[in-house]
């Protein structure tokens, strides 16, 4: 297939067995074999209170993944802004591009915590997600130095680090608005994908951040050396998310024979086998063709990966296999 830019989110995904600490090392470690592998960017995410994730704090992550790397781009996918105050988040981001210039992104949410505790606990409610639009225009003016305060982000202000919206719902419209890249997916809703492309590139107004729409889809991908392997990989993060949706918690990711032998009732059984569909999984040859496929479809200029496993060796050997088969 032709060149495509290709990146990966790392959600530090708990493994049934293993600890919390090991899920963090495990995304700087992968970090670095994709730098070696010739990937765009690595981003890592926002969760709060999720026994299934580790990554609670994406700007501090962010900082030992660039830390331990010398030449691929590390962001977040994404800073929650709701939960957070913009001039926080300016400052952690003006600190990270000062100490890894030219290498930082700054990928950003409009999520309010999971569940009520969650959002108790951070002093949010759901309603703080309706003013995403104002807080991202409050986040960029300290960088720009225009904010009405008097006061100034150090060593934010004067800075360029790249601000990409997380497309949910309302966020294409606001990422046109705002004229910044944005971030799309997921890759079981084809249409609804599209259809926010479209909304996108239809109302997008130059910005200092982006002269033209730039557009990334992300969703799993998943290349094995046979169909059935590729789907092997699907299956701890199809069981984790047919469990949260029948017992409110998303777990550690369970190994994928542990969940084959599973007697499921028929409502975990629908959500689990719907887990398993809608992604791009098969061999070098099948993920191929359903990637031009897709980048035919949407226009979009880079492809973001957000697979998760249980089987780390399985895992690089995907980000090997879908490396090989892009890089032209």
């Amino acid at each position: 297939m032709d060149p495509v830019r290709l990146s990966v989110l790392d959600r530090s995904r708990t493994r049934e067995g293993h600890t919390h600490p090991e899920a963090l090392r495990d995304t700087v470690r992968l970090a670095q074999e994709l730098e070696r592998l010739g990937y765009h960017r690595v981003w890592v995410s926002e969760h709060h209170g999720v026994p299934g994730v580790a990554g609670s704090a994406p700007t501090v992550l962010a900082a030992a993944v660039a830390g331990a790397t010398r030449t691929i781009r590390v962001g977040t996918g994404g800073v929650m802004l709701p939960n957070h105050r913009p001039l926080v988040v300016a400052e952690q981001f003006g600190v990270l591009e000062s100490l890894f210039p030219g290498r930082i992104d700054m990928g950003l949410g409009r999520s309010v915590g999971f569940t009520d505790g969650v959002r108790r606990a951070l002093g949010r409610d759901k309603g703080d997600a309706e003013d995403f639009e104002g807080q991202l225009a409050e986040l960029l003016g300290w960088f720009r130095g225009t904010s009405p305060t008097g006061v100034h982000a150090r060593p934010a202000e004067g800075l360029t680090v790249p601000p990409f919206v997380l497309a949910m719902g309302e966020g294409a419209g606001i990422a046109a608005r705002a004229g910044l890249p944005m971030v799309i997916g997921d890759l079981r809703n084809r249409e609804k994908m599209r259809r926010g492309i479209d909304h996108y590139r239809d109302r997008f107004r130059p910005s200092v951040w982006a002269p033209e729409p730039y557009v990334v889809v992300s969703g799993t991908i998943a290349v094995a050396g046979t169909p059935e392997e590729a789907r092997r990989l699907l299956i701890p993060e199809a069981w984790s998310m047919a469990h949260s949706r029948t017992r409110g918690t998303f777990p550690p990711l369970p190994p994928a024979e542990r969940v084959e032998a599973l007697t499921m009732t028929g409502k975990e059984r629908d959500f689990y086998e719907s887990g398993l569909t809608g992604h791009i999984a098969g061999t070098e040859e099948q993920v191929a063709h359903e990637l031009q496929t897709l980048l035919k479809e949407t226009g979009a200029q880079e492809v973001l990966v957000t697979t998760s496993t249980y089987d780390r060796e399985a895992l690089l050997d995907s980000y090997r296999r879908l490396a090989a088969i892009t890089s032209g």
